[in-house]
């Protein structure tokens, strides 16, 4: 999938319903730890990963946005620190004259009110008034790979990220995941419908006979009820 199919895929979608598609297709969830918010509330993003490593100096950002495609997300790997920023509103100007579509930090940003007023998505953990007070040597996989949380992430994934946090999918399995979110959605859709039309959710899932049937076999679990009956939640 190109970006903008990413995109208009995910318009009516989110990251609960992406990460329960993965569930349901056996795809593993990788995941950005908890934590991680947008600059600017409501922004939301999909794409393919440009991946980059922060070692304290701003120039591996200008070198990995060279390649960069309409619509990729930079996927800045800092090590999760929280004690210096390693963006700024210049880097995000820079990444939005590439044609980025938003950034995603494992760590923290300053300048808030200007990225504000830019008004790229960018989703990090946090601010520091501080920059980056050091100069490590670099990984042959600055450009190649990123890390975010126990997660690597590269050019052969993408990034879905919105109010509930971030999360990866190889770029392989996104079409399949996105139409089981859909499927997902317009399931949970017709349920939230029932419930407001006056049939509650115990009785849409048969919860009684559920019950009942648990007692029986105590290996008989609530997924496996719902599988039954196509429920959406928790699948």
């Amino acid at each position: 999938m190109h970006n903008q199919e990413l995109t208009d895929a995910f318009a009516a979608l989110s990251t609960p319903l992406v990460a329960d598609a993965c569930l349901h297709l056996g795809v593993p969830l990788r995941i950005a730890p908890p934590g991680i918010n947008p600059v600017l509330p409501g922004s939301r993003l999909a794409g393919r990963v440009l991946p980059v490593r922060h070692y304290g100096s701003a120039d591996v950002f200008l070198e990995a946005l060279g390649p960069a495609e309409p619509g990729d997300l930079l996927v800045i790997d800092n090590g999760g620190r929280l004690d210096e920023a390693c963006i700024g509103d210049l880097t995000v100007l820079e990444a939005e004259s590439s044609g980025i579509a938003g950034v995603i930090v494992w760590g923290a940003h300053r300048d808030s009110a200007e990225l504000v007023q830019i008004g790229l998505p960018v989703f990090t953990y946090g601010t520091c008034p501080a920059g980056p007070r050091r100069l490590d040597p670099a990984e042959p996989e600055a450009l190649v790979s990123a890390r975010v949380g126990g997660e690597i992430v590269d050019r052969a994934d993408v990034g879905f990220a919105d109010l509930d946090g971030v999360l990866f999918v190889p770029l392989a399995r996104a079409e399949d995941v996105l139409r089981a979110a859909r499927a997902i959605w317009e399931k949970e859709r017709e349920q939230a419908a029932a419930i407001r039309a006056g049939k509650n959710l115990r009785v849409q899932l048969r919860f009684d006979e559920y019950l009942a049937r648990r007692a029986a076999d105590p290996e008989y679990s609530f997924r496996r009820h719902l599988r039954t009956l196509g429920g959406a939640i928790e699948e």
